[in-house]
């Protein structure tokens, strides 16, 4: 039996959470073409009959700005610490240095995989130049080329990271594929949506806190809270007469309902917390 922590490092939008995705075969990384969508470190456990990978999407590695980036930068060094092998993903259609850089940094002490991701958008000629060049680097033990959106190049990653694996009993037992809570991917399947509605500014200033998650006979009862810094943006999140947030609620709901296999009622509320994302009480109260 092997098992081991496969912990995923890389630039913001390189595709770290799409990769997630991908390799688990469900849906527990939200992604957006935004930078910065994920905050957590997210774990999801693939289990099989000779193996168990516990993989972490990792927030984008970035200069802190706020009490709440410090927080993503310790989820990044906490996967450091913990990792048996390290994927470290890049965007084919940018320069190679640019990741060199942040993986370097990284000061890796396990055997690492760099994926070059998006290789769809590329030629054959600037895969090959982009292999070439991180195959040169201490810290790549191989370089495997995928398309994380069309799951190309999945199977032969897969394979690879299992022949890296150290021999181990499993870490998790039972069929979970995560060890977070279900409220955690209610309120991040929510906060998708912020990022997919709202412009630029909107989605940095907004979390979401899930307060009520009730099991009923016939549905699930759920009760959100959506965060934000001020005033004029909790008019931007609602929106004429309510426009936009039952936009959001009904586009979120879906995606709940497909996640957990259930119908639900989703009730949305928006607070605003002035500068939240630099008080340490709030980010605690909204698990960071």
């Amino acid at each position: 039996m092997k098992s081991g922590f496969v912990n995923i490092f890389g630039k913001p939008n390189a595709g770290k959470s799409t990769l997630l995705n991908a390799l688990i075969g469900e849906k527990l990384a939200i992604v957006s073409h935004k930078v910065q969508t994920t905050r957590h470190r997210i774990k999801a456990i693939l289990s099989g009959e000779d193996h168990q990978i516990i993989f972490s999407d990792t927030p984008g590695i970035i200069e802190p700005r706020y009490k709440l980036h410090e927080k993503m930068m310790q989820a990044v060094k906490g996967s450091l610490e913990d990792a048996d092998i390290a994927l470290l993903i890049t965007d084919a259609r940018e320069n190679p240095e640019e990741s060199h850089v942040i993986f370097s940094a990284l000061k890796l002490k396990v055997p690492a995989l760099v994926v070059l991701n998006k290789s769809d958008a590329v030629s054959d000629e600037d895969i090959d130049k982009a292999v070439d060049f991180f195959k040169q680097q201490p810290y790549c033990k191989e370089v495997v080329v995928i398309s994380a959106l069309k799951k190309k190049g999945i199977e032969k990653l897969l394979a690879t990271i299992i022949e890296l694996l150290p021999e181990g009993a499993p870490f998790y037992e039972g069929d979970d594929i995560s060890d977070l809570p279900t409220k955690f991917f209610v309120s991040e399947l929510i906060r998708e949506k912020i990022f997919l509605l709202y412009g630029e500014e909107i989605p940095y200033h907004a979390t979401v806190l899930v307060q009520e998650f009730k099991e009923k006979t016939t549905l699930i009862k759920i009760v959100a809270d959506i965060i934000v810094q001020r005033d004029t943006q909790k008019g931007i999140i609602l929106g004429e007469g309510g426009k936009m947030i039952k936009q959001l609620g009904t586009l979120a709901r879906k995606d709940i309902e497909a996640f957990l296999d259930s119908k639900v009622f989703l009730e949305l509320f928006v607070k605003v917390r002035p500068k939240w994302r630099d008080n340490e009480m709030q980010l605690k109260e909204y698990g960071y």
